[in-house]
């Protein structure tokens, strides 16, 4: 018999799937889109994601635990289930592989310039291969143990509540904003991850508990933004946040101890885990839906074709600009995943409830 995972387990998979190396540049992208006091635009994409996942709770009860691909193939033609697929294997693969690719390229010029950053991004592949052939059991029990090493980095804050400057935050609410629309997609991308809760639904251990789980994952993973980006603008001017690269890691650099120098390089690599995790189970959801496609394949097979492919395709953006393109690019495409399918779920589980109320 297979293990289920606890609630618990599923709360620390949302957040440790949500927070990647988004959040180092998060409070830029919250002050040249939303203007000033963006900070206060994490409470809408909060409720936002959290409407999001009341859909995915809806194709939860509905379908009364049901995987949604036995929902899909048993209601849609075997094409039109492949066409769905290949869309879900290549958002997600790709998605793992450029998140990879942006850590190793910020990690290898911070600290190892000379090196070539797909050395790091082959050694992060191999590591999510070891883990991805574990299963998702062993995946969420890693995530615990990785999330103890990444949570407490939130109590560094307080190194910067005497520099803190409630004038910085002014009396002005989203003005001087660039494209609030736009922008704003933008910004709740850092939200994404907790779709992929509509592939844990199978594995749940609790299903009564089930989604309140998946809604504290978001939630802490939205205080967590919170506490960030608030002081990173009560920390910097309004000026000095839109013109830095990575907010966050300028605001570690702050730090200072007696005993190591360049902290925020350490500080850093521990990000290491969580984006390590984000890789981990989009590559996961990827091969979970591949092998709805090839189902006499492995899965350790599939999920060293996932890694490679992958990891050949992101030669090809070899700069952070265009890798953060290309992430722009998969962001918008991973919103109407995590918008589009459990609506499209729900439309066919309503079809098929009126149906049988017609028989």
């Amino acid at each position: 018999m297979k293990e289920k995972l606890a609630s618990f387990h599923v709360t620390i998979l949302i957040f440790m799937i949500q927070t990647g190396v988004v959040i180092f540049s998060l409070p830029r992208l919250l002050a040249q889109n939303l203007g000033y006091n963006g900070w206060l635009g994490i409470v809408i994409f909060t409720c936002i994601s959290t409407f999001n996942i009341f859909l995915i709770s809806l194709v939860h009860r509905l379908g009364k635990g049901t995987s949604i691909f036995d929902i899909l193939e048993n209601s849609l033609p075997k094409f039109v289930t492949n066409t769905i697929y290949f869309v879900m294997i290549s958002i997600w693969s790709m998605l793992g592989c450029i998140v990879a690719k942006q850590y190793v390229i910020i990690f290898q010029m911070i600290a190892f310039p000379t090196t070539h950053p797909m050395f790091f991004k082959a050694l992060v592949d191999i590591i999510a291969y070891l883990l991805i052939i574990k299963g998702i059991y062993n995946i969420s029990k890693a995530a615990t143990s990785f999330f103890w090493i990444v949570i407490w980095m939130v109590l560094l804050l307080t190194f910067f509540i005497h520099d803190f400057e409630w004038a910085n935050l002014t009396t002005f609410l989203f003005k001087g904003s660039t494209s609030f629309l736009k922008g704003g997609l933008d910004c709740y991308t850092a939200f994404l991850g907790y779709e992929i809760a509509l592939l844990l639904i199978p594995f749940a251990e609790n299903h009564n508990k089930f989604i309140k789980a998946v809604h504290i994952g978001n939630l802490i993973t939205a205080i967590s933004y919170l506490l960030v980006c608030f002081v990173c603008f009560g920390f910097f001017s309004f000026g000095q946040l839109t013109r830095l690269k990575y907010p966050l890691l300028d605001l570690l650099s702050y730090i200072k101890l007696p005993f190591i120098e360049r902290l925020e390089n350490l500080l850093y690599g521990f990000f290491l885990f969580s984006m390590l995790i984000t890789i981990v189970m989009y590559c996961w959801s990827a091969i979970e839906t591949l092998q709805r496609i090839l189902p006499k394949v492995k899965p350790n097979w599939l999920a060293v074709f996932v890694l490679s492919t992958t990891f050949l395709i992101a030669w090809i953006p070899d700069v952070i600009g265009k890798v953060e393109k290309w992430l722009q690019i998969l962001g918008y495409a991973e919103t109407c995943v995590a918008f589009g399918l459990p609506a499209l779920i729900l439309f066919i589980l309503w079809i098929r409830k009126g149906h049988r109320e017609h028989v």
